[in-house]
């Protein structure tokens, strides 16, 4: 790419429109049952591909260290997978553009390091398939996999095991409360319920689902129990994995940006419609394939 600016590729957020625990395994991890909608919006990233063999970020991220930035970390385990002779030279420069909050529950960074793998598999030539990025990409967090298979998917095990589904077109209010939950800090929490029974997903509805997080999370944040609150006024509205964002949902993009309008002042919130198929897949397909 003579100009990395030339090609911005899509890092889509996602929601848990439903999130159940129905237990623990052996190893501590819990075993759960989710749907992830993927969303038409979120973050976007460029690639200034080069032969310095460094990885670096154009636009840091405030507060967090680029050795911690998940992108940064996505692309050196890309290097690492391939042969030393091929990977010596590889590098590139970075660039970001960053919508969605930080700590919300939506998968920005998880989503970040898929774009990131996804990306560079094709622009360093690197022939990874599918199946071997989303092995990495869970090595980075257990939501990176929905992201390199980029399609709406029930999801069960602990996340990891997806079944790609079609739903009909919905948009979403999503709205960040100012408030960073920590995921690790609730799955650790004696209280949380840990033995919903299992669904069939052609049981599946939205109003008889829940999010099993939701309650211990409002417990805990009051702004993400006064924004859900405030979101229940307008529309079915539920928390997305452990929070901290909460979202609502509506037939019509319209109705959810008049909604959007009656936010008080100073909100943090976007509109998206739900997708199948992640953008970022439909763009690496007519650029590559």
């Amino acid at each position: 790419m003579n100009n990395p600016l030339q090609t911005w590729w899509p890092s889509p957020a996602k929601l848990n429109l439903f999130l159940h625990i129905n237990g623990r395994y052996e190893n501590g991890y819990h075993q759960l049952q989710s749907l992830f909608q993927i969303l038409d919006y979120g973050d976007e990233l460029a690639f200034d591909i080069n032969t310095s063999g460094k990885i670096t970020l154009a636009d840091p991220i405030l507060g967090v260290a680029d050795a911690e930035n998940l992108i940064v970390k996505a692309a050196l385990l890309l290097k690492q997978s391939v042969p030393a002779s091929q990977s010596k030279d590889l590098g590139c420069k970075i660039y970001l553009r960053k919508r969605l909050p930080m700590g919300g529950g939506i998968g920005g960074g998880s989503s970040n390091a898929a774009t990131t793998l996804l990306v560079l598999n094709q622009l360093w030539n690197c022939q990874l398939s599918k199946a071997e990025l989303a092995t990495l990409g869970l090595s980075l967090g257990a939501d990176v996999p929905i992201f390199i298979q980029g399609k709406t998917a029930f999801a069960e095990g602990v996340g990891e095991k997806l079944q790609p589904v079609n739903l009909a077109a919905q948009t979403y209010l999503v709205l960040f409360p100012q408030s960073h939950v920590s995921t690790a800090e609730i799955f650790s929490l004696a209280e949380l319920p840990r033995n919903t029974a299992k669904i069939n997903f052609r049981d599946y509805s939205f109003a008889n689902t829940h999010n099993d997080c939701q309650q211990i999370v409002c417990d805990r944040y009051p702004n993400v129990a006064k924004a859900l609150h405030w979101l229940l006024e307008y529309a079915p509205s539920r928390m997305t994995g452990t929070g901290a964002c909460v979202f609502a949902i509506f037939e019509h993009h319209q109705q959810a940006l008049d909604v959007q309008a009656l936010l008080p002042e100073g909100s943090t919130s976007f509109v998206a419609n739900g997708v199948n198929t992640s953008l970022l897949h439909s763009q690496i397909k007519a650029q590559f394939n």
